[in-house]
């Protein structure tokens, strides 16, 4: 007599929770896989794409006007020379809504001036100028006091910034717009003997920060 041997229904579930428990981890494994090659991709065009900030330089300052027609009211006068460098060889830059102002000892001596947008392709530098203009601005009644220690010490010490949006470019693609900020120093000789027609002036290449 043959003997037949069926299974019975706790063994079919068993089965069938074994089977599912199995497409289950293929299915994991499959997009744990497409994942990872995902983000290795993504990382790769980071590495290959990451833009460097940009790079700016003050090639020349020039003092005309730095005088006060109260003891807290300042006429000023002022221009700037700078050098944009862009570091990327695959990276463009458009730059929107640049202004730039000059400060002397934390205090604002100039109004905020407008600069004209432009673009930068790859590895491309360009001259920017601004003319900074300030009157009747207040400053501290210590202004002028220090602008005369500065004097008998034979120098001055100016902080140039420009602040601004960029969008960078790379084929037709193009970001959004980022902000930035860039400060520059300049060390201006002035001496006592410093003729008061004469423009205070720097051509001393001057390294600028960029955040």
């Amino acid at each position: 007599m043959s003997q037949v041997f069926s299974k019975s229904p706790q063994h079919c579930a068993e089965r069938r929770r074994f089977t599912i428990s199995k497409s289950h981890k293929k299915l994991f494994f499959a997009f744990s896989s497409f994942l990872t090659l995902l983000l290795a991709f993504i990382f790769l065009i980071w590495l290959t794409l990451h833009p460097s900030k940009p790079q700016f330089s003050l090639t020349q300052a020039d003092i005309y006007q730095l005088s006060l027609t109260r003891p807290s009211l300042l006429n000023s006068s002022i221009q700037l020379t700078f050098l944009s460098k862009n570091p990327n060889k695959r990276v463009a830059i458009y730059y929107d809504q640049l202004q730039a102002y000059a400060s002397y000892k934390g205090q604002q001596i100039t109004v905020d001036t407008s600069l004209p947008p432009f673009y930068q392709d790859h590895e491309e530098a360009n001259l920017l100028t601004a003319f900074l203009q300030g009157t009747a601005l207040p400053v501290a009644p210590s202004f002028g006091y220090e602008v005369g220690r500065d004097q008998i010490a034979g120098k001055i010490v100016l902080s140039l910034k420009v602040n601004g949006k960029l969008r960078w470019k790379v084929g037709s693609w193009v970001s959004g717009r980022y902000r930035f900020n860039v400060n520059c120093v300049s060390i201006i000789a002035f001496g006592p003997n410093t003729a008061p027609t004469s423009p205070l002036s720097s051509n001393r290449g001057t390294q600028c920060s960029t955040t």
